[in-house]
């Protein structure tokens, strides 16, 4: 689905965690993954994002780039988007080869999102050092780019695809932007530095693209949903903190009672709010940025199945809408 170049695209981010204790035998679970993602489309969606971690015992998505072959085969028209791919673990030519395909199979709709990754042990079991990870993947994205450009098999339909980098932090956003490629940040910090990139590169404010998660989960009754997300979000910040240091030993109850029993304040990362709440939240972290992709969590850890469609349905159908109304009257 089309916006204007001005706007943000909104959409969905997934990882497709299936953990204890509500899993889901994996066939089961996979189809309904591929059913909320045509959900998400037929109520307006513009953008669905995956993203790329290994190693996570609940089965946290490994392989972005397969799974998107299977959503480019049950969607029509929302955009595809990796969010990110960890570059310095992969073979540039295969990220190349398996983004052409995706991108010619969806007709067009791959927005290929790159990254260096932040976990030892994920770069460890692939034989790779965390060492050196952001030149390795700034040389991924420009052997990648080159890769697309030069006839990989199948030809992709956009030319070019549109390339992202997951780079956090001023520094790293000014190579982003002397990269020419859009970056997966909403840190206003970023601005600058990344415009100062484009500058450097030949490229004028207008070619500045940012984009990214903003972490809010929508229900009419916020309070109630929260008291039934609470342990799920407790078990993603569980396993977070496993990835970051391996040894730690952090009961899942434990992270329940420090998350407390009202739902959190909008300051901390998660924010489970009203409609109305959440126009406000978002209209407030894009304001003054380029942003033109927004996208927010399809699911918080295999949350209970009612909440997600109430969330996908007052995000896309009420909250999104609102908050390009509200953005293009500012822009009259």
């Amino acid at each position: 689905m089309g916006t204007p170049a001005s706007e943000p695209a909104f959409g969905l981010f997934f990882d497709l965690r299936n953990p204890e204790p509500w899993s889901r035998p994996w066939p089961e679970f996979l189809a309904r993954s591929l059913e909320i993602a045509r959900r998400a489309e037929s109520l307006g969606a513009d953008t669905l994002w995956f993203t790329e971690h290994h190693l996570f015992t609940d089965g946290h998505l490994s392989q972005p780039l397969t799974w998107l072959s299977a959503v480019a085969a049950v969607t029509t028209s929302v955009r595809l988007g990796t969010g990110i791919l960890v570059a310095p673990l992969q073979d540039p030519r295969h990220v190349a080869e398996q983004a052409a395909l995706v991108d010619a199979l969806s007709g067009g709709r791959l927005e290929l999102g790159l990254g260096p990754g932040y976990v030892e042990a994920e770069y460890a079991a692939f034989a790779r050092s965390l060492e050196g990870r952001f030149g390795a993947t700034e040389r991924a994205v420009r052997r990648i780019r080159d890769l697309l450009a030069d006839r990989v098999g199948p030809r992709p339909v956009q030319d070019p695809v549109p390339l992202w980098l997951g780079f956090q932090g001023p520094k790293n956003a000014r190579r982003a932007g002397r990269l020419g490629v859009g970056l997966l940040s909403l840190n206003r910090q970023c601005l600058q530095p990344y415009l100062d990139g484009l500058a450097e590169a030949g490229a004028g404010p207008g070619a500045a693209r940012m984009g990214g998660t903003v972490d809010v989960v929508v229900a009419e009754d916020p309070e109630a949903a929260w008291q039934r997300i609470r342990p799920h979000y407790a078990h993603q910040l569980r396993t977070y903190a496993q990835a970051h240091d391996p040894g730690a030993q952090v009961p899942p109850a434990a992270l329940e009672g420090r998350l407390g029993a009202g739902r959190p304040p909008v300051s901390v990362r998660l924010s489970v709010v009203s409609p109305d709440e959440a126009v406000e939240l978002i209209l407030k972290r894009v304001a003054g940025l380029p942003a033109r992709q927004v996208y927010t969590w399809a699911s918080i850890a295999a949350m209970p199945d009612d909440l997600v469609e109430e969330h996908l349905r007052l995000f896309l159908t009420d909250v999104a809408p609102r908050v390009r109304s509200r953005l293009a009257e500012a822009a009259a």
